[in-house]
């Protein structure tokens, strides 16, 4: 269950465009999707049911139809659940139960989602696809996306703010590979040529993934660094020298 959209803020510390970005397309979303929230919770379902369900079924679509090459179908499957990330924090907000533990469930099940989806897409290159350069390029997609994933939140458990905007973050992961296997299925429909989309997708998200696991481990090394700078800045007494 994501957490509610934060404020933006003032003065020199502005939001990045991709962050704007963000925020109005969550905003939208949030607007379009309250009524079936409040209806679901009319039904007696739970947030974390919504989690749980909408997980199971991109894990189904990824692993049921990207292995055989269906991708468009796939990705209509996998796009229909995906949603449901932004239904479950909708509906515990309605109902007040905002909790550590939904935000912990959210997260750990965002990263079986995104291995589920790039998983499928390697075993079709390791298969159907017969492409084994382009197989280790999505398994590196799935590698590095859950080691950047795994950086901020390892910075922020030691205390450190991770504070940095990086190039291929989770939500751009998402939507260049989705997007592009989508299109890829056109194949299918007699669409000629368009199946290069998902290889030359597949490059940008390793591409970015390893620009984005840098800039987050220069950004933690940094902050490590200024943390213990200032601890060691302060004596026993408490006072800063």
């Amino acid at each position: 269950m994501g957490p509610p959209v934060a404020s933006w803020p003032s003065g020199p510390h502005r939001p990045t465009g991709k962050a704007m970005l963000n925020k109005y397309a969550r905003a939208f979303f949030t607007r379009v999707l309250t009524p079936f929230a409040a209806l679901l919770i009319r039904l007696g379902v739970s947030p974390d049911a919504v989690t749980l369900t909408g997980t199971g079924g991109v894990i189904a679509g990824a692993l049921v139809f990207y292995p055989r090459g269906e991708f468009f179908w796939g990705t209509v499957v996998i796009t229909l659940f995906v949603f449901s990330d932004l239904v479950d924090g909708n509906m515990a907000r309605q109902l007040g139960r905002s909790s550590r533990w939904g935000a912990f469930l959210d997260s750990t099940l965002d990263r079986v989602a995104d291995g589920a989806i790039f998983g499928g897409l390697a075993l079709w290159y390791a298969g159907g696809g017969d492409d084994n350069v382009l197989c280790a390029v999505t398994i590196f997609c799935l590698a590095s996306g859950q080691v950047v994933s795994y950086t901020k939140a390892r910075g922020e458990s030691i205390g450190l703010p991770v504070n940095v905007n990086g190039l291929v973050e989770r939500a751009e992961r998402l939507v260049i590979s989705l997007v592009a296997c989508g299109l890829s299925g056109l194949h299918m429909f007699g669409v000629p040529h368009i199946q290069v989309l998902l290889p030359i997708a597949l490059w940008i998200v390793a591409v970015g993934s390893a620009v984005t696991l840098v800039q987050r481990v220069v950004t933690v090394r940094r902050e490590a660094a200024e943390a213990d700078a200032a601890e060691r800045a302060v004596p026993q007494g408490g006072e800063t020298r």
